[in-house]
Parts: C-alpha cells; sequence; structure tokens
C-alpha cells in the first residue's frame, strides 16, 4: 500500500441540510511526518481545538502531505434516494477525486461506512474516528466544512438558528418549524410525524 485513506460522514440524522462526507488520503511516508497528537473523533473535540484541526488540514494540503476532498449531498437528494444512497455516493465521489488507484490504497471507514467494490483494501471501523487519526482527521473535516454551510444558511433563514443546532431537531428547530413552517432545505422524509 502507498496510501491510507480515511472516510467519515457528518450529518446524517439533521432534519435540514446535507450530508457531508470526507475522504482524507495520506502516503505512508507523509504520515510519520505529521503530528498526530490531539486530533480526535470530531464530537470529542471543543469547537475551537475541531477549528484548529481544520486550519492544521489545510495547511497539510497546501504543502502536499495530505489530500482531501469533502462531498454534500442535499437534502433534495436525501428525500428522493435515502440518507444511506447520498452517503455511499458521496464517498464514491470523494474518492474518484482524490485520483487514486485503487490497488495502492488502504481505505479506512468509520461506523458502518463501505467504499465502492474496487478498492478491495477496505476495513470499516465500529469508533474508527476514535482508534484511527486519518478518520478523526476526515471527521474534523467533514465536521467544520458541514458546520460552516449551515452557518451560512443560518443566514438566510436565521429564524430557525441553523448557526447553533446545524439542522439538527433541537427543541427550538421543531419550535420554529411550527412558527414558521418548512423551508427548502428541510429533509421531509426526517421530519417527525
Amino acid at each position: 500500500m502507498k496510501y491510507i485513506i480515511g472516510i467519515d460522514e457528518v450529518g446524517r440524522g439533521p432534519i435540514a441540510g446535507p450530508v457531508a462526507v470526507c475522504a482524507c488520503a495520506i502516503s505512508l511516508t507523509n504520515s510519520k511526518k505529521i503530528d498526530w497528537k490531539g486530533v480526535n473523533d470530531s464530537k470529542k473535540l471543543s469547537q475551537k481545538n475541531r477549528e484548529l484541526w481544520h486550519d492544521k488540514a489545510k495547511e497539510f494540503k497546501k504543502r502536499g502531505l495530505i489530500n482531501y476532498f469533502v462531498i454534500y449531498k442535499s437534502n433534495v437528494f436525501i428525500d428522493k434516494k435515502g440518507i444511506s444512497l447520498a452517503i455511499k455516493e458521496c464517498i464514491k465521489e470523494a474518492l474518484e477525486k482524490l485520483k487514486l488507484n485503487p490497488k495502492d490504497c488502504q481505505i479506512l471507514l468509520d461506523g458502518s461506512l463501505k467504499a465502492p467494490l474496487q478498492y478491495k483494501n477496505q476495513k470499516t471501523i465500529i469508533k474508527g474516528d476514535q482508534k484511527e487519526k486519518i478518520i478523526s482527521l476526515a471527521s474534523v473535516i467533514a465536521k467544520v466544512s458541514r458546520d460552516r454551510k449551515m452557518e451560512l444558511l443560518h443566514k438566510k433563514y436565521p429564524k430557525y438558528n441553523w448557526a447553533k443546532n446545524k439542522g439538527y431537531g433541537t427543541r427550538e428547530h421543531y419550535s420554529a418549524l411550527k412558527k414558521y413552517g418548512l423551508k427548502s432545505l428541510h429533509r421531509v422524509t426526517f421530519l417527525q410525524k
């Protein structure tokens, strides 16, 4: 293997906004050049530390130490085709953008994620975002990228407070839904009946 690719998704459960998947690749040589101390599952890091690691990832990419892509599928796609297919398509597109030969890659995926079949060397790891640093980094990149997207969407629809809840079904979000109704970014199939 020449490369390790970590893959994680963010935004499986919200009632508004897209799902995001990050595929983050590093060569075996470069993996030894990075101080991984402090990177962890995005849910276990403070917002400040997530932002810090996101900035580090951008710098690593700029220096050619890593490469990554974040792919989104919209709420409309999710409503039409389902969350599982949305995530599967994101993984496929992110891997295609990396332009690496599947034979050269070891793919590490969080939770129950799977890569396309041509990636023979793949391993799905429960709590992989806590056990494998490359998945942790993919988790952080995906989380910060999606959060920033939801913060921008908040400016368009401030009454739903997506800057804070990131589209998740909080009590405040459901209350706003009752008061102001659905917007074009809501996942209709995810709403409680």
